[in-house]
């Protein structure tokens, strides 16, 4: 009977981590499918409103910078203010932005709404993500890295059909998804207040709200090829984001908000399929394969844009978002090898620097570009910057080292 409490106690341990484990991936799931809910609406915004491609790249755009500083200011908290108030914080931000894209008349509600819905999703990045890692089980050993890397892309996939789907067959097509997105995460913040905390506060909050970037030295030697894998893909779901809208308009012949969701879909969603098998591969080569894969589906999406071949043009999404998954999954699961928990929420918030400036920066040139170029000669960019990513990863992807010190720079 000695021996019979520590057990006892080591299973509650295991049944409450694995409550945080789940609520912590539903809450970065919700958070987002409410980012990913404004998307079917553009092309609604865009006949009723007025709104411009260069308007809705502008969006774009307000969404991912404010993410940029969320990570730099705040990439940090959850290390000294606990993982649970940091998620807290980030949930109530994104439910503030849908409520203020109820009423999207003009293009400055849209850009405020994103804004907010921004700086939700950077404080999410980070401190959600290391939140998932740090809860989750130790079997199988890819899954901390799937989840936490491939969670935001089923939330976007799942909320860009629901609004599709609502926008197009629901009633009060431009406010019931927000108010479903609304619902969904007040749910996900019960379920992360009864959720167990995983790190212990520690001082020094306010300092570490001072704007930093750092990482264990051990990992240094991982992030330019971690970051020319998440430049690619993310530049590319910002494309999606940005230019489809116009694109199923005037390739797909089609209006529908539906078709637009299931278009995005087609390209976040996948990359959950493909995360799990870039497991089976040690992380150097698993970025090889998913960035060779990535660039054959972007070679796809530009010949169908050029063609004017819709079949194609969906199958090569597919085939790039599934391969994302490999890459993405590959280049996190080696820069948080060996991580420890204090590791984690800097870490992700590197990734997800790199990430948003990917996303944001090429939306603004390209949003410019647009009123210069035709669609297909802006996809052609974006294809020869996944070009440049490819061979760079082929010829420099690298398995990380263990037993180094962590010294941070």
């Amino acid at each position: 009977m000695e021996n019979l409490a520590p057990a006892i106690n080591l299973d509650r341990r295991g049944r409450t981590l694995r409550l945080a484990f789940f609520s912590a991936v539903a809450a970065l799931a919700a958070a987002f499918a409410a980012s990913a809910a404004p998307i079917p609406l553009f092309n609604t915004y865009r006949a009723e409103d007025g709104f411009t491609n260069a308007d809705i790249s502008l969006a774009v755009v307000a969404y991912d910078l404010p993410t940029l500083v969320a990570l730099l200011v705040t990439g940090r908290l959850s290390n000294h203010l606990g993982r649970r108030p940091a998620s807290l914080a980030s949930l109530g931000l994104l439910m503030l932005g849908c409520l203020l894209l109820l009423n999207v008349h003009d293009v400055g509600t849209l850009l405020a709404g994103r804004l907010l819905m921004g700086l939700g999703a950077g404080l999410a990045s980070s401190n959600v993500t290391a939140y998932i890692v740090d809860a989750a089980p130790r079997r199988p050993a890819w899954l901390a890295s799937v989840a936490s890397s491939q969670t935001p892309m089923f939330g976007l996939a799942v909320g860009a059909i629901a609004s599709g789907a609502l926008v197009q067959f629901g009633p009060w097509p431009r406010d019931l998804i927000y108010l479903i997105a609304v619902g969904l995460l007040l749910l996900s913040a019960v379920l992360i207040a009864i959720s167990p905390e995983t790190v212990t506060p520690a001082p020094g909050v306010w300092r570490s709200l001072r704007p930093s970037v750092g990482l264990p030295a051990r990992i240094r030697r991982l992030l330019p090829v971690a970051g020319a894998v998440f430049l690619s893909t993310w530049a590319t779901g910002a494309f999606y984001q940005g230019f489809v809208p116009a694109l199923i308009e005037e390739q797909l012949h089609s209006r529908s908000s539906l078709v637009l969701g299931l278009v995005f879909a087609a390209y976040m969603a996948p990359s959950a399929l493909g995360a799990p098998l870039g497991g089976r591969f040690r992380p150097a080569a698993a970025q090889r394969l998913g960035m060779t894969a990535f660039l054959a589906g972007m070679i796809g999406v530009i010949t169908a844009i050029i063609t004017g071949t819709p079949v194609l043009f969906i199958a090569a999404t597919i085939v790039a978002g599934a391969s994302q998954g490999i890459a993405i999954s590959a280049a996190t699961r080696g820069l948080l090898h060996g991580s420890s928990v204090a590791d984690r929420a800097p870490i992700f918030s590197v990734i997800y620097l790199i990430c948003y400036s990917a996303a944001a920066f090429p939306s603004l040139i390209s949003g410019q570009l647009s009123k210069t170029f035709s669609l297909p000669h802006i996809a052609l960019g974006y294809g020869v910057l996944t070009l440049a990513a490819t061979l760079f990863t082929v010829r420099a992807a690298r398995d990380p080292q263990t037993g180094t010190t962590d010294v941070y720079t």
